[in-house]
């Protein structure tokens, strides 16, 4: 009966060594496991958020021409004389002289501005259709006061000011 007591014993340790050693393993596995999934989810929180920087490029690609066109309707502060010469090139292609008597600086600085005083002297028709060369201009601007005349020779002229939009000169670079 010894005997039976002794391998009931040995059989008893040996199922019980098993058991922790299949618990050991188990919480090995586990703890394994479960680093694993929080690599997973690191690596899938990495691709979304790759997915979302190329998303981000590729739609920045897309805006840098709409981003061109809207700059080319402001007047960069250095490109003030270009402007100028644009308007007296309306005037003369309408049969008028542009005249700029002042250009002044205004708005604020998130949003320049530039205030420019005109005469516009020819014949009522040439005067008329140059305002309007000039307000349907390709710019951000809009007319702050028009003023009418006629001089003692019968010829006309509009006294005009101008509100444009700008950009700084910083802005100018990309």
């Amino acid at each position: 009966m010894k005997s039976s007591f002794i391998h009931l014993g040995i059989a008893l340790g040996a199922c019980i060594a098993a058991l922790a050693g299949y618990g050991m393993w188990y919480t090995t596995i586990a703890a394994k496991s479960i680093a694993v999934a929080e690599l997973q989810h690191q690596i899938v929180a990495k691709t979304e958020t790759a997915r979302r920087i190329a998303a981000a490029r590729s739609a920045l690609v897309e805006i840098s021409g709409d981003e061109a066109a809207v700059r080319s309707y402001f007047v960069p502060e250095t490109n003030v004389v270009a402007f100028i010469n644009d308007l007296e090139a309306r005037g003369l292609s309408q049969g008028t002289s542009v005249n700029v008597l002042s250009v002044s600086t205004s708005g604020t600085r998130e949003h320049p501005t530039l205030e420019l005083s005109l005469t516009i002297k020819g014949s009522f028709d040439t005067v008329m259709r140059t305002v309007g060369a000039i307000e349907y201009a390709p710019y951000d601007l809009s007319i702050l006061q028009l003023s009418l005349g006629q001089d003692d020779k019968k010829s006309w002229y509009a006294d005009l000011t101008l509100l444009v939009g700008s950009i700084p000169a910083r802005a100018t670079t990309p």
